[in-house]
C-alpha cells in the first residue's frame, strides 16, 4: 500500500493530526495496534482512571478539528479554580479563571472520551484510511521514504511517517531515534474517588513529603462529589498503598489530602504507573517526525502532557499545510525542522519547569522548604504574576498555532 503520509498511532495526538490535515491534499493512512471500534458510552457509568486536564488551547484545537461536540456529548468536567499548597508548610496559591476574564481554567476529561470523540469524527469524515490491529514489526528507510512492515506481513510505503504511538513508540525504537531519559523513582497511583463534600469545580494539589497529590474535579449528572486522583509516591510507598484494602486506602488518602473535601467515601479500582521522563534528542529526520509522547513524556505534576501533544499536532499540521501551499515536499527535513524549531523549546521549557517543581517540593533541607513556602506566598500576593501563570496554563500566550488561537 502506498500513501503520502502514514500516522502510526490513532490516540489523541495522532487522530488530532489526521483531522487537522483534512483537505490538505495528502493521501493519509492512520495505523493503530488496537481495534479502533467505538463502544457504547454511559454518561452515568464509572469514570475511566486515566484522565487529562485539557487547557483552553487544547479545547480550541479539538473544537476546530470537530471533536469537541463528541466530547461534550459524552462527559467533560470544567474547573474554574485551582488550589495548591505545601503540606510541610504554610505556603499556598489560589488560581482563578475570573482573574483573566475566562469562564474556566480547563476541563478534566477521561482519555477514552477524547479518543472516542476523535475516532468518531474520523469515521464520520471518511477522508482518512484507518487500519486497525496493525502492529508495526519492521521499519526501513528507502530512497524515497519509509517502508513499514506489519506483524501480519502487510507492507506500506510513504515519503513521510509520523510517530504518534506513545511513550514506548515502536517507530522511535525501530528508526533508531535517540532519547534522553531518567527514572523519577516514583510511581503514580490513579483512580476515581467520591468525597463527602463537593469539589466546587476546583482542582486541588497538595505537595506531600513523598510527592504531589492531585484531586481533579469530575462531574456526573451535575454531581460534584467525584474526583480523579493522581498520587505520586516513592516506589516502596506506592507498593504499600496499592496493597491496602479499599477502606485503609480511603483513610490514608484522606489523611494525605488533609480532608479538604471531607471523608473519602468510595474508591474505584486503582492503577499504579511508573514515572519516567523521556525526551527525543531530535523530533525529525528526513521523512520522519515524532509528536506527543513519542517525542516527550513529562511528570504528570500539572497534567500538561496531552496539551503539549495536541500543540505538537496542530503545529505540525500548520507547517505541512504551509509547505504544500508553497509546493514543497512535506517529508523534506528542512520543512520538518520548522516544526521542531517551534515545538522543542516550548516542550523543553515545560519539562524543565515540571522537573524544577518536582525537585523543589521533594527537598528536605530547611532552607529549601523555607524557599518554596516563601515562593508560594510571594506569588499569591502578586495578582499580576498569578494572572501570568493562568494565561500560560490556558494557552493564551506564546507561539500558538492557528488552531489554538482565540
Amino acid at each position: 500500500m502506498q500513501a503520502d503520509l502514514i500516522i502510526v498511532g490513532a490516540g489523541m495526538v495522532g487522530s488530532t493530526l489526521a483531522l487537522a490535515l483534512e483537505g490538505c491534499g495528502l493521501d493519509i493512512v492512520v495505523l493503530d495496534a488496537g481495534p479502533l471500534t467505538l463502544g457504547p458510552f454511559d454518561a452515568r457509568g464509572a469514570f475511566e482512571p486515566r484522565v487529562s486536564a485539557l487547557s483552553a488551547a487544547s479545547q480550541r484545537i479539538l473544537q476546530r478539528v470537530g471533536a469537541w461536540p463528541g466530547i461534550a456529548a459524552r462527559r467533560a468536567s470544567p474547573y474554574t479554580d485551582m488550589r495548591v499548597w505545601d503540606g510541610s508548610g504554610t505556603g499556598q496559591i489560589h488560581f482563578c479563571a475570573a482573574a483573566v476574564h475566562a469562564e474556566v481554567l480547563g476541563h478534566i476529561v477521561e482519555n477514552r472520551v477524547v479518543q472516542d470523540a476523535l475516532l468518531e469524527a474520523l469515521q464520520a469524515r471518511g477522508t482518512v484510511e484507518l487500519i486497525a490491529d496493525a502492529r508495526l514489526d519492521q521499519l526501513r528507510e528507502s530512497a524515497d521514504g519509509w517502508l513499514l512492515t506489519l506483524a501480519d506481513g502487510r507492507q506500506l510505503h510513504a515519503p513521510l511517517v509520523v510517530a504518534a504511538d506513545g511513550a514506548n513508540s515502536a517507530v522511535r525504537r525501530l528508526a533508531g531515534c535517540e532519547t534522553r531519559e531518567w527514572d523519577y523513582l516514583h510511581h503514580a497511583i490513579v483512580t476515581s474517588v467520591r468525597c463527602a463534600e463537593p469539589h466546587r469545580r476546583t482542582a486541588w494539589q497538595r505537595f506531600t513529603d513523598d510527592g504531589p497529590l492531585a484531586f481533579l474535579p469530575l462531574e456526573r449528572e451535575g454531581g460534584q462529589h467525584w474526583c480523579s486522583i493522581v498520587w505520586s509516591a516513592t516506589e516502596g510507598e506506592a507498593e504499600r498503598l496499592m496493597a491496602l484494602d479499599d477502606e485503609a486506602f480511603r483513610a490514608a488518602l484522606g489523611r494525605a489530602f488533609e480532608q479538604r473535601l471531607g471523608e473519602v467515601l468510595e474508591v474505584d479500582p486503582r492503577l499504579c504507573i511508573p514515572l519516567r521522563q523521556r525526551h527525543a534528542k531530535r523530533y525529525v529526520r528526513p521523512g520522519l517526525a515524532l509528536i506527543g509522547d513519542a517525542a516527550h513524556t513529562i511528570h504528570p505534576l500539572a497534567g500538561q502532557g496531552v496539551n503539549l501533544g495536541l500543540l505538537d499536532a496542530a503545529v505540525l499540521a500548520e507547517v505541512l499545510g504551509a509547505a504544500l501551499q508553497r509546493g514543497e515536499q512535506p517529508g523534506d527535513v528542512r520543512v520538518l525542522s520548522r516544526f521542531e524549531r517551534r515545538r522543542m523549546p516550548h516542550n523543553l521549557a515545560m519539562m524543565a519547569a515540571m522537573e524544577g517543581f518536582e525537585r523543589l517540593f521533594q527537598a528536605d533541607p530547611l532552607p529549601l522548604r523555607w524557599l518554596r513556602n516563601a515562593g508560594l506566598k510571594g506569588i499569591e500576593a502578586l495578582p499580576e504574576m498569578k494572572a501570568l501563570f493562568v494565561r500560560q496554563a490556558l494557552g493564551l500566550s506564546g507561539d500558538l498555532p492557528e488552531l489554538a488561537r482565540a
